[in-house]
């Protein structure tokens, strides 16, 4: 695939698990965009954040969605100040523990080694793991979801008011400004 990674997916967000939930976009819009749309994708996804699974399959694909979304909709819901669902935390959990990946420092630079047997599966556990350390850490109140129009995307707020309200000053926080721009 010749497509560049930086113009399918958004990969600003700090949070790897975050990240990978901003595979589908204006989630508060009357159109979100699907950016996993194949296995080729999600592929591409997984070797742009060093996760690199040579063989993605159609069944790979719909475990890596219900993943995502099981992530986005335990992140809403602490940053609703509810509890998350049980099954969505339960399939955070089960992936979490079916992952066999292990970290490596390569080159000086910390990173993950898959299985051959089971590359994707191992991504995922590596993606759930990293979901399980934020959404149960210690800055766990600090989940937000993004209130720029109709992005809704889970971040992190380590502003030192927690009160950053985007999920990127770069894309959401100026269309916001620009709007207000606009306006004026």
């Amino acid at each position: 695939m010749t497509e560049d990674v930086r113009r399918v997916f958004r990969m600003d967000n700090e949070v790897l698990a975050f990240r990978f939930t901003a595979t589908i976009s204006d989630r508060a819009s009357m159109a979100p965009r699907e950016r996993l749309t194949d296995p080729a994708r999600l592929k591409m996804w997984l070797q742009a954040t060093g996760l690199d699974a040579t063989y993605v399959s159609p069944a790979d694909l719909k475990d890596a969605v219900e993943l995502r979304e099981a992530i986005y909709r335990i992140g809403s819901a602490i940053a609703a100040g509810e509890q998350p669902d049980s099954q969505d935390v339960r399939t955070l959990n089960t992936v979490a523990a079916a992952g066999h990946a292990t970290a490596v420092l390569e080159h000086d630079l910390a990173g993950w080694r898959l299985t051959r047997t089971t590359p994707v599966g191992d991504a995922l556990g590596v993606l759930a793991t990293d979901a399980i350390h934020i959404l149960g850490g210690p800055d766990r109140s600090r989940i937000k979801n993004c209130e720029g129009p109709g992005c809704a995307g889970l971040f992190l707020d380590t502003s030192r008011g927690a009160n950053r309200r985007w999920c990127s000053m770069n894309t959401c926080g100026n269309k916001v400004k620009k709007a207000r721009l606009a306006e004026s």
